[in-house]
């Protein structure tokens, strides 16, 4: 059994994240593009987002989750609630991100 690998996230005011690699990969282009390139992020498994707040980085990596869990569901997924004032802000991020 193989062991599971993290990658860190950090926001724009230095929140840090840890999300399974491999979710993170699955779910966002741009993500697995900086872990699987030559960039510096491939090799330290961190990347620091400069321009995601931690409140948003926090509401992606919950759908990203929420993403993978639900993925091959044949049960009814619940909603994924995500709150008004924020709205804008995520979808830039998750635009960015192609999540």
């Amino acid at each position: 059994m193989s062991e599971k690998s993290y990658v860190k996230l950090i926001s724009a005011d230095d929140q840090e994240f840890f999300l399974d690699r491999e979710i993170a990969c699955a779910s966002s282009t741009t993500i697995r593009s900086m872990l699987e390139g030559q960039f510096k992020e491939a090799q330290d498994g961190i990347i620091r987002f400069s321009n995601i707040s931690g409140y948003v980085l926090e509401r992606v990596v919950r759908y990203l989750l929420y993403k993978a869990q639900y993925s091959n569901s044949i049960a009814r997924i619940p909603d994924f609630t995500i709150e008004p004032e924020i709205a804008l802000e995520l979808l830039i991020a998750a635009k960015y991100l192609d999540c």
